[in-house]
Formats: C-alpha cells, sequence, structure tokens
C-alpha cells in the first residue's frame, strides 16, 4: 500500500475545501482568544496553494517531496499571522523527508508528518499542553507511528490519527494557552477551543479521509 503524487494533492486539495467551509468557524474561534483572522489567512493561502497546483504539470508529478515545499513556501508567502510559518513550515520539513519520492509507503508518511511536527515544535518552541496546534499534531503522530508499529492497516492508523488529532483539540479548551497571541490572555484564555488545533483536525482529517478507504493504492 502506498500513497500517489496525486492523492497527496488530493489530500491538500481536501485541506483547502475544509478550511473554506470552515473559514468563519476558525475565525470566530480565533477571535475569542487571538486576533480574529485563522480562518481567512488559512483561507488565502490554501487558495493560492490551489492555484498553484493547478498550474504544475504532468511533468513535474514525480516528486512528493518538491510538492510538499511548493504547498510550504507558498503558505509562508501568503498566510498572515503565525499560522503562514507554523503551517509553511509543516510542510516544508515533511518535504525535505518525503524529498525525491514519487509515493510514500505508510511509514514514508509517518516519517514525513512526524518531520512537519517536529519542525512545527521547534519553529513555535511550544510543547503539548500549551495550547497551541500541537495539541492535536502531536497525538496524531503518536497515534499513527504506534498503529503502524502494531501491525494497524494504513487505513486504520489515518483514521486513528485523525481521531486522535480531535481529541487533542478538544482537549485545549480547559487549557491556559502559554503560546502565541492566546497567552496574553493569561486565565481568560481557559474554556476555549484552540484555533490553531482546530485547523490541524481538519488537516488530519483530510488525510484520513483521502487516503483510507478507496483513497491509498
Amino acid at each position: 500500500m502506498s500513497v500517489s503524487y496525486s492523492q497527496v494533492t488530493d489530500w491538500v486539495s481536501a485541506f483547502a475545501v475544509a478550511v473554506a467551509e470552515n473559514k468563519e468557524y476558525l475565525t470566530e474561534l480565533d477571535s475569542a482568544i487571538g486576533d480574529a483572522d485563522h480562518g481567512i489567512n488559512m483561507n488565502r493561502g490554501m487558495q493560492a496553494v490551489v492555484g498553484k497546483l493547478g498550474a504544475s504539470t504532468a511533468d513535474d508529478q514525480t516528486d512528493i517531496g518538491a510538492l510538499l515545499k511548493t504547498v510550504g513556501m507558498t503558505l509562508v508567502s501568503t498566510v498572515g499571522g503565525a499560522g503562514g510559518p507554523l503551517y509553511g513550515t509543516l510542510f516544508l520539513q515533511m518535504g525535505a523527508s518525503a524529498a525525491g519520492k514519487p509515493e510514500l509507503s505508510p511509514q514514508d508518511w509517518a516519517d514525513a508528518l512526524a518531520a512537519g511536527v517536529a519542525g512545527v515544535q521547534k519553529r513555535g518552541k511550544a510543547e503539548r499542553g500549551d495550547k497551541t496546534m500541537l495539541d492535536a499534531l502531536m497525538p496524531a503522530v503518536d497515534k499513527l507511528q504506534d498503529a503502524l508499529a502494531s501491525g494497524a492497516s494504513f487505513d486504520d492508523a489515518v483514521q486513528a490519527s485523525a481521531t486522535a488529532a480531535q481529541e487533542g483539540m478538544t482537549a485545549t479548551i480547559p487549557l491556559v494557552a502559554h503560546k502565541g497571541r492566546a497567552s496574553y490572555l493569561g486565565e481568560r484564555s481557559a474554556n476555549h477551543q484552540d484555533p490553531g488545533a482546530t485547523s490541524s483536525w481538519l488537516l488530519l482529517r483530510a488525510a484520513a479521509d483521502t487516503f483510507s478507504g478507496n483513497g491509498a493504492d
């Protein structure tokens, strides 16, 4: 079982659709503890990404790493606030992990996602429990790796990863933020779901929907 270049493209496109559909919700979450622009910014960035994907030619479609790096660079250049550098880093580091590969094995996917999340952690200098996107991403990586190591199918592993991201997202509600704009609010940041963790869940859910079932070969 492997994930093809076209399926990675489908995943990125599915994330763009999910962001567009949830842009007002993400901005509403951000209005409570941030700058009220996360959904707007992410939607602008992902629409720019979709434009880049549409401009690629068949000759380009052999290197998943290059594709992911293009996504990352586009997000860095088009998304304002903290989301651009952080999501850009996620995709850039995933791209570095997948460099030169025309398809990804389940372990390749897990390794790329882990590299991306490690990049986000280094860039944002945050830990799990700080009420950031890492609260969704880190459990998702752990669950994915554990599931594959235990012999689970790729379908089951990516679904479990998305579920872990959702649980991590929900777990941000009672937390007090220690990083980012929300940290300025101190105790008032509690009882609000983190918008970055929410968009990260959308990212992992899009992967599960794209790669599981009839998705991956």
